[in-house]
């Protein structure tokens, strides 16, 4: 098949890749001509596990192209993908929908033969319905039908995530449209669940996951708080819980709060959509309004430990808003450096890869060291806010003598507790 997709952001970009593997002719299109020329040059914008080879392999094999022009990616297309962002509104946090609303005419003017056109971005419910009108207004003969296929790709492991997809679903009105996804997703035939449900139900499905998975962390930091107090242990209690099939130990890992592109805008307009269809959503707000609670009470957490301590200095560990990405949108991480600078706090920090997408968000307000043993240097306490692997590492005995003050806050729990403290460290995990 002929695809077309209008965004190279991380879902794009990666579904692009994924589709022109299966061997379908993929072309990506982007308004940002610096993008797509470093595309074109065989360079990624983002960073994301296993996409480096697979992407490289496609350009080579002439299956994955980039362009600035809409009539090339969308003409003579079998499906054209919608994936452009839907960012929070500045003042309500409904999903802002102008890029959609862009994409969607623009696109409309090249249809030429039947097309299905498939919503990636993580829209509200309606939306199939706005887009409908929207191309049949711009192009009264298009012959199109207009379908939710909501993503369920993780950043960080968005390849994995692809071929090994938990499901898949499509919301569509139209048979002929459900065939033609049919077809395309073929070679998942048998090893993954492929629903089939009205347009309106599946853009309410990634809403509804989201803020579920968001309630869950919401609800382990509440717990972990709890065992911090009792003296129970949050990594016990959380495996317990999650040998419970009805439950299940994903997202039970207790933490600084969620952040990312995805958790905080959903759950946002989620909660927006629920009062504009006069449904409080009590659960969610709960969350959106603890959650932004969370990432205060740990910056203050860190800064109590220090507040004798004349000018300190912090080292981070992380500054993504999760391991296995770049991507530092709404990180926890941060969003806890900006609280501490609040209080001119002096921070060297460390991430492997978001070093230089939190340089564009901070500037020099912060130091960022090499290594993480550089960041330790004549630190006073050090903080760890993102669960990279090789965290888990760290020389205990070599940062004790880097340090000024064996002080840690572990806010993923990744460091051995009984180690740190064998060592001389002033340790703090989270929920223990």
């Amino acid at each position: 098949m002929k695809i077309g997709i209008i965004g190279t952001g991380y879902v794009g970009l990666p579904t692009g890749v994924g589709l022109a593997e299966l061997g379908n002719t993929v072309i990506c299109v982007d308004k940002i001509k610096e993008k797509v020329d470093m595309l074109k040059n065989g360079e990624l914008p983002i960073y994301e596990d296993g996409m480096t080879e697979l992407f490289q392999k496609n350009i080579a094999n002439g299956r994955l192209s980039f362009t600035t022009s809409m009539k090339k990616a969308v003409e003579g297309a079998d499906v054209v993908l919608i994936a452009v962002g839907t960012p929070p509104h500045p003042v309500t946090k409904e999903a802002d929908m102008k890029y959609i609303h862009a994409a969607a005419t623009e696109l409309a003017e090249y249809l030429t033969d039947y097309t299905v056109i498939a919503t990636k971005s993580t829209v509200p419910v309606g939306t199939g319905d706005d887009i409908e009108q929207l191309i049949s207004i711009r192009n009264k003969t298009a012959r199109f039908d207009v379908i939710s296929l909501p993503e369920f790709l993780r950043e960080g492991y968005a390849i994995h995530d692809f071929f090994n997809p938990d499901r898949i679903v499509v919301g569509s009105n139209s048979e002929k449209a459900s065939q033609v996804i049919k077809e395309l997703y073929k070679p998942f035939e048998g090893k993954t669940e492929m629903l089939f449900m009205k347009r309106r139900s599946a853009e309410t499905v990634k809403y509804a996951s989201n803020a579920f998975l968001a309630m869950k962390i919401h609800y382990i930091n509440e717990m972990a708080n709890f065992c911090e107090k009792t003296g129970a242990d949050i990594r016990d209690v959380a495996k317990g819980m999650g040998l419970d099939s009805r439950i299940g130990a994903k997202f039970l890992n207790p933490g600084p709060g969620y952040g990312g592109s995805c958790f905080p805008k959903d759950t946002m307009a989620m909660a927006y959509m629920g009062r504009k269809n006069d449904v409080y959503l009590s659960l969610i707000e709960t969350t959106i309004q603890k959650n932004a609670e969370r990432k205060k009470e740990i910056a203050n957490r860190v800064l109590k430990k220090v507040e004798e301590v004349e000018n300190p200095k912090i080292a981070v560990l992380g500054l993504a808003f999760k391991d296995g990405t770049d991507d530092c949108r709404e990180s926890p991480a941060m969003e806890i450096v900006s609280a501490m600078l609040e209080q001119d706090a002096h921070i060297m920090a460390y991430d492997p890869k978001a070093m230089k997408n939190a340089a564009l968000l901070l500037g020099d307000k912060i130091s960022y060291a090499d290594d993480m043993y550089q960041a330790v240097k004549d630190a006073d306490i050090l903080v760890i806010l993102t669960e990279w692997k090789e965290f888990k590492t760290l020389d205990l005995e070599t940062v004790g003598d880097l340090m000024k003050g064996k002080r840690i806050i572990d806010c993923r729990n990744l460091l051995d507790k009984e180690k740190a403290i064998s060592l001389g460290f002033d340790y703090q995990g989270i929920g223990q």
